[in-house]
């Protein structure tokens, strides 16, 4: 990627609805080499994807945690992709270096709901211990580069 793609992304990452008239006065260029370069982008899987970035409580998760899970053995990631994907609670999975395999980034309406969502966590296969997290407060949230 070269600078001026990196400036559009840095731009488009600040204000994912931004036009391509004002991406390209932010970085020099205009509005059409501006979708050309985006679509390339888009074509080469460099940029994945627009979405919405929205708080948690606004959707009614009241209660976010992080679920560290420690496997019996070798779990590929394909495997954790396959048996946690499912849970809708789920939102992120990465595989992790230290103690734990990976951790899970979980939401919820409730203290019920997360509760339910870890049984479900410790019941695919391969897992045999858990450690949950659950957030107080998030001090900085920074969208994904």
């Amino acid at each position: 990627m070269d600078e001026l793609n990196r400036q559009i992304v840095e731009h488009l990452l600040k204000d994912g609805r931004a036009t391509y008239q004002e991406v390209g006065n932010a970085v020099g260029l205009s509005a059409p080499a501006v979708k050309r370069r985006v679509d390339l982008m888009l074509a080469r899987g460099e940029i994945t994807g627009f979405t919405v970035h929205v708080k948690p409580a606004a959707m009614g998760w009241t209660l976010e945690g992080y679920v560290e899970i420690f496997c019996d053995g070798i779990v590929s990631p394909a495997v954790l992709r396959r048996e946690l994907s499912p849970i809708p609670e789920v939102v992120r999975v990465a595989t992790v270096t230290g103690d734990a395999d990976a951790i899970v980034h979980v939401v919820a309406p409730d203290m019920a709901s997360i509760e339910r969502t870890v049984e479900r966590i410790r019941n695919a296969s391969h897992i045999v211990k858990t450690r949950t997290s659950l957030v107080m407060s998030r001090v900085v949230d920074r969208p994904e580069a």
